[in-house]
């Protein structure tokens, strides 16, 4: 038998209120964020330890897949990390300030600005994703292999019918 969860529980309280309801979805998503909020606790804490908050570590991460010079616009910067122009102005400011990246005028376009990582962002950022993938490993042991890969191609096709 299935161990109950937290989730269980409230899914059969709702059923004993509302039994006409098909609480199927409560199934899933409220899972889904029950996981999550852990997951950025997690994240979080891992971040915290290479002096990093959870933004700084998306910047600082696009940045670095963006292979070398490591450098991406601001708007391209925003796109990635899923916030606004005016929101990704506003961080890359505090990362210029903390030594984390620098800002210059594009020479292909002077209206525009390429943002690159430090060597300090790139050591910080490193040192975070390998943390973070141990904090990760971690949490996931309690899956197989197949497991895991179930679970990655099921929220594949739930995040792609989201967009």
């Amino acid at each position: 038998m299935t161990p109950r969860d937290e989730v269980d529980l409230i899914v059969n309280a709702w059923h004993r209120v509302r039994p006409d309801l098909d609480l199927g979805p409560l199934e899933i998503m409220s899972r889904l964020t029950r996981i999550n909020r852990r997951l950025d606790l997690a994240r979080r804490a891992a971040f915290a330890r290479h002096d990093l908050e959870t933004w700084e570590f998306d910047v600082l991460a696009a940045l670095r897949r963006a292979g070398r010079p490591y450098a991406l616009s601001p708007g391209a910067l925003a796109d990635q990390t899923l916030v606004t122009s005016g929101t990704m102005t506003n961080r890359i400011e505090r990362l210029v300030s903390r030594g984390l990246v620098t800002r210059i005028p594009d020479p292909a376009d002077r209206r525009g600005a390429v943002v690159t990582a430090t060597q300090q962002g790139l050591d910080q950022v490193d040192a975070a994703l390998t943390d973070l993938i141990e904090v990760e490993r971690e949490l996931l042991t309690v899956l197989d292999a197949d497991q895991r890969d179930t679970v990655a191609a099921a929220l594949r096709v739930l995040l792609k019918s989201l967009k």
